[in-house]
């Protein structure tokens, strides 16, 4: 059986995470995973995912973010070229408004980070903090195309 997909090269994952979009984060807690869709945007300079998430008071979200030490963000998109999907993989940090400094602010300003509006409640009732991903791993993979196959 022929391969039907390939290994996407630094550059290409880079350009594909483009400078945001809508992924999956993967979290675990024992032996319990956690996913959920997420609002991400990407730096490229200093290839760090961002990601804005929303807790409500007695979020279980909460319980997965502050147990997990890695996680998994899953990008993926089909292209005119075909599919493809990027994974990172690394510790989540929390980005807090004394880190804010004037580079990681012009850094978010370059993002493109959609608000996903999942919410079962009423966002004044949730709390929104910003998280960094400096990934450890950073891997893709995309379909392989037949050129000159009709």
């Amino acid at each position: 059986m022929a391969e039907q997909s390939v290994s996407m090269n630094h550059d290409e994952i880079v350009e594909f995470l483009g400078s945001g979009g809508t992924a999956v984060a993967a979290f675990a807690k024992d032996d319990v995973s956690y996913a959920i869709p997420v609002s991400y945007g990407f730096d490229a300079e200093h290839e760090h995912v961002y990601l804005r998430l929303a807790f409500a008071p007695e979020s279980e979200k909460r319980e997965f973010v502050n147990a997990s030490s890695t996680i998994s963000v899953v990008v993926h998109q089909n292209t005119p070229d075909g599919w493809k999907s990027v994974v990172a993989r690394g510790a989540l940090r929390e980005v807090t408004e004394a880190q804010l400094d004037s580079t990681i602010v012009e850094a978010m300003r370059t993002m493109d980070v959609p608000f996903v509006t999942i919410y079962d409640r009423p966002t004044e009732e949730l709390t929104f903090e910003m998280y960094r991903l400096a990934p450890d791993d950073l891997t893709g993979r995309k379909e392989k195309t037949m050129r000159g196959v009709e």
